[in-house]
């Protein structure tokens, strides 16, 4: 019955540790390795305008539903203009304006937007759009297109395809009524938004910006987004390729103008990209807000960043005593009780790794001596263990003072060693010396000195 209870406990907890670590890597992505961080990037929208004399408006469309990104943050920089921020049916606007201005304004928009593959377009079926009004004989050609398109199609994902094909085909006689040749990609995928209108089809221009690895000034890139009734396709409007590219962020949807003016002139923007890498924990603060987990609010990361460094250590000795566990009890090496090793190990991420084993080397072999020369003296346990841990302390003090002298950093990191645990060893190892032999201490010493290593 014992032996089931523990099962059974031992399950749940390893099945209760497993939910929680694949909660946290899949769902808030916390990072797996240490010093992890994520790749960001800092986009940037700067509009230049001249204001005329009355009250100025500037409008700007600025990102919302981004399918593959997500907002970490965003800043609207301004001086003297009162901002808004609104939804729209295309996506997302701010507006800044003012009761008057003087000379050449600028404002900025700038954002920095991560990698979220769990992202998705998070947007409602759309209603079936209305059929363009055109003359007869476009009407005609119109038809005419559609019909020969949905002949060599099969559903609404092929039957776009051909149609961008034959709009950028030059023979076309019915695609060349409604585009000229050398025509941008923005009035292909337009002219492709209409005829999917005549078809019924749900369809509209998705503008980006490609987040490559240069940094610097970027150009708006269209794409056309095609509802299939369940979900939205994606393609270039000019090499018909489908799919959203991994590196394209979606800054704005629909016909309307990246930005407009009211009140002013001279109206101009320009786009720039920076691309760099932050802390992978900074993500998943942001990440576990925008999801409404409130695990950041009950976990280590709400205690002040002392605490947290605290912590940081002291979760290191649970794993240290269960790698112990494992190597006495299955492996067979002995040390020195279980919490030396781990303790030694800790002094060694300061000390460093061949420095540590020198100076632990040198610090229980000087007080083993002198422990064995106490033992003539007498002396009973609580004396000799006084005698020991002051000597030890001294012995501490005196290779830091050495090293500052000689010029030897890791020397100075001594004082991490743990006094009472290098003590008790030492008293330890020498009742083992005295009982057993010198061969099973030292056994034992280097037992103790590996498991720390490891």
């Amino acid at each position: 019955m014992l032996n089931r209870q523990l099962y059974i406990l031992s399950a749940s907890l390893a099945a209760a540790a497993i939910a929680l670590f694949l909660y946290k890597s899949q769902i808030l992505g916390f990072p797996i390795q240490p010093h992890s961080e994520t790749q960001i990037w800092n986009v940037e929208a700067a509009v230049t305008f001249d204001p005329g004399p009355a009250a100025v408006k500037v409008n700007l469309q600025v990102p919302s539903l981004t399918p593959g990104f997500a907002l970490l943050d965003e800043n609207f920089v301004s001086r003297g203009f009162g901002l808004t921020s609104y939804n729209t049916t295309n996506g997302r606007q701010a507006q800044w304006a003012v009761r008057e201005a003087v000379g050449p304004q600028t404002v900025y928009y700038r954002a920095l937007v991560y990698r979220d593959r769990t992202r998705r377009l998070e947007d409602t079926t759309p209603p079936f759009p209305e059929a363009p009004k055109l003359d007869p004989a476009s009407s005609v050609a119109l038809e005419g297109l559609i019909a020969d398109a949905r002949r060599q199609s099969a559903d609404v994902e092929s039957f776009t395809a051909e149609l961008l094909r034959r709009i950028n085909t030059e023979g076309d006689q019915y695609a060349r009524l409604f585009i000229k040749e050398g025509s941008a990609p923005l009035d292909r995928a337009q002219l492709a938004t209409t005829i999917l209108a005549a078809a019924h089809i749900p369809a509209r221009v998705a503008h980006g910006v490609l987040l490559r690895q240069q940094s610097g000034s970027v150009n708006p890139v269209p794409l056309l987004e095609v509802h299939d009734g369940v979900r939205w396709l994606y393609f270039n409007p000019v090499t018909r390729q489908e799919g959203l590219p991994p590196d394209f962020l979606v800054w704005w949807r629909g016909d309307d103008a990246l930005v407009s003016v009211e009140g002013g002139s001279k109206l101009s923007v320009s786009l720039a990209v920076q691309r760099s890498v932050i802390d992978a924990t900074a993500v998943v603060r942001a990440r576990s807000e925008r999801t409404g987990s409130r695990y950041m609010e009950f976990s280590l990361f709400a205690l002040p960043i002392t605490t947290q460094a605290v912590y940081s250590v002291l979760l290191m000795i649970p794993i240290g005593a269960l790698v112990i566990l494992l190597l006495r009890n299955f492996v067979g090496v002995k040390t020195f009780g279980t919490f030396m090793p781990v303790l030694v190990a800790l002094a060694f991420r300061e000390t460093r790794l061949l420095w540590g084993i020198v100076l632990f080397a040198v610090i229980v072999s000087l007080g083993l001596a002198i422990r064995f020369y106490l033992e003539r003296l007498r002396l009973l346990l609580v004396p000799r263990l006084t005698c020991v841990l002051t000597i030890v302390v001294m012995l501490m003090a005196g290779i830091s003072v050495l090293s500052h002298k000689l010029g030897i950093q890791p020397g100075l990191s001594i004082a991490l060693f743990p006094m009472v645990i290098i003590s008790m060893t030492i008293e330890r190892m020498s009742i083992v010396w005295e009982e057993r032999g010198a061969s099973e201490a030292v056994q034992q010493g280097i037992g103790s000195l590996l498991v720390a290593l490891g």
